[in-house]
């Protein structure tokens, strides 16, 4: 038996580990994660995720559903804290050229028990004035 190691340096996300329990992945830019690019949230109906900020800049966009609609709100993240997203939260990232970001979460995550909600232009306004 032996160590092994992963690396990804590619554009967006690769999971570079996983077994039957959890998911590590690298998260690097990728134009739909660009301030420029942003056009949705996502949410992930049964399974928490972390993030780690490694290298670089990123924002943390989420958002509440209110009875007065969906109210928007960031989090700049800090190299080397741990970042959870609850399950049921609406996220992305913001992010720039240079960055990498180890995401962790259940292996089980995935588009069948995720959500997209497509923004709006005056949505991604919003997004776009938090970054």
């Amino acid at each position: 038996m032996k160590i092994l190691d992963y690396a990804f340096a590619g554009e967006g996300m690769q999971r570079v580990f996983e077994n039957e329990k959890w998911t590590v992945g690298i998260k690097n830019w990728k134009p739909a994660n660009d301030v420029t690019g942003i056009d949705c949230l996502e949410r992930h109906n049964q399974t928490d995720e972390l993030f780690v900020l490694i290298e670089g800049a990123c924002t943390l966009i989420y958002a509440n559903e209110t009875d007065e609609g969906i109210v928007f709100d960031a989090v700049r993240m800090e190299r080397d804290k741990v970042y959870n997203i609850p399950a049921t939260l609406w996220h992305n990232t913001i992010t720039q050229k240079d960055t990498k970001m180890i995401l962790i979460e259940d292996s089980n995550t995935s588009m069948e028990n995720s959500d997209i909600l497509n923004l709006d232009a005056e949505q991604i306004a919003k997004v776009r004035s938090l970054a």
